[in-house]
């Protein structure tokens, strides 16, 4: 079968059976096959790849009217969901009813990439918790990590200073 994914939904050889069933097979006639018989199945062809088009076209304006609908619903839960944790502070049931929801971030606009429509990668996909990143400087490595650099851990100090040298105690 000829991939139509080109402007002619007729494959090359087709055209050239067409063009010969034209000019020089114009006065031959096989039996159910003749040039009037081919024409009218290439025309249909043509109709039907014009047809499939019109689909393809419709089906991009329904995913897109989709689209656009998800993000207006996700704008106004995110909105319904911010009213009622202000709603829900003096009830700790329904506050923790509402902890469980998360909604993620909206798209801004979705760039198109060949008909498909692509999340900006920021936002988070549905269904993912949308954690926010933490703010600041990140912690600095704890003072004791460096000072036991050498291999020496702190049990290993103690009990080296627990034992007697020269038969004394260390006193530090």
């Amino acid at each position: 079968m000829f991939d139509p994914s080109g402007n002619d939904p007729i494959s090359p050889s087709m055209q050239d059976l067409l063009k010969l069933f034209g000019q020089e097979l114009a006065a031959v006639k096989f039996p159910d096959v003749d040039r009037g018989v081919l024409e009218e199945a290439a025309a249909r062809v043509k109709q039907k790849a014009d047809e499939v088009a019109k689909a393809q076209a419709a089906l991009e304006a329904a995913r897109q009217a989709l689209y656009e609908g998800q993000e207006a619903l996700l704008q106004k839960g995110q909105r319904a969901l911010a009213y009622a944790r202000i709603f829900a502070e003096e009830d700790a049931e329904l506050s923790a009813k509402l902890d469980t929801i998360s909604l993620p971030r909206p798209v801004r606009k979705a760039p198109r990439v060949e008909g498909t429509l692509v999340q900006d990668p920021q936002a988070a996909a549905p269904g993912e918790d949308a954690a926010p990143r933490r703010r600041g400087r990140p912690p600095k490595a704890r003072a004791s990590a460096q000072l036991f650099a050498d291999g020496a851990s702190p049990e290993a100090i103690a009990a080296a200073e627990a034992e007697p040298v020269n038969g004394a105690l260390h006193t530090a």
